[in-house]
């Protein structure tokens, strides 16, 4: 009877953050803002992760993470409980961030290269694509990844996190496949330039 009368006003038998995510799903369903606020953090973390990497800085990458907070929690009702919860938030921060580089299509279409010197590119063309991401800090691979343009950062976070094949990044983005298969090459290209002196001296 007393377990019936507590769920009955929606009030949580133990703390948030010690809820479940079907607990906190629920909880959001009822637009309990104590869950809502647990859910925003207990996954803040991952997801600005994810946003950074599509932003060009922190605070585009808030704008987006906001965004997609704003969908995620309009469509939680569609979220069918099978699969990883976690992968569902993120394929919406993704969709976000697509959309967003969409609305400011004219600067996603700006190429906007670091270049470096010829000694850089002679190390980028030896650098192994695995290398990358090697015995480098994630801010600095962030960093680099931000310094590409829009057009190839989108293209490799696509491809390379997401794992999208080119024919689901043409079909996602307007392009052709071999756009996309371009612009990953450019991408990867691009990111060993900037982190050759990483790749060459790992930090200690």
């Amino acid at each position: 009877m007393n377990n019936h009368s507590s769920s009955s006003v929606g009030v949580p038998e133990k703390p948030s953050s010690q809820m479940t995510e079907e607990e906190l799903i629920h909880g959001c369903l009822r637009h309990d803002k104590i869950c809502q606020k647990q859910l925003y953090d207990r996954f803040y973390g991952k997801m600005m992760g994810v946003c950074m990497r599509y932003a060009k800085n922190r605070d585009e990458a808030k704008d987006i993470l906001n965004e997609g907070y704003m969908k995620i929690f309009t469509n939680l009702r569609n979220y069918n409980h099978t699969g990883s919860f976690e992968g569902w938030l993120r394929r919406i921060i993704v969709n976000t961030a697509i959309d967003h580089l969409r609305k400011n299509r004219h600067e996603y279409l700006i190429v906007n290269t670091v270049y470096a010197d010829q000694a850089g590119l002679k190390k980028a063309e030896e650098i192994e694509d695995e290398d990358i991401f090697r015995n480098i800090h994630q801010e600095d691979i962030i960093k680099a990844i931000q310094e590409l343009s829009p057009a190839y950062r989108t293209v490799f976070n696509l491809y390379v996190m997401e794992e999208f094949t080119h024919k689901e990044i043409a079909e996602k983005l307007d392009i052709s496949e071999g756009t996309s298969k371009s612009n990953l090459s450019k991408a990867k290209f691009n990111l060993k330039k900037n982190l050759a002196h990483f790749i060459s001296e790992p930090p200690k």
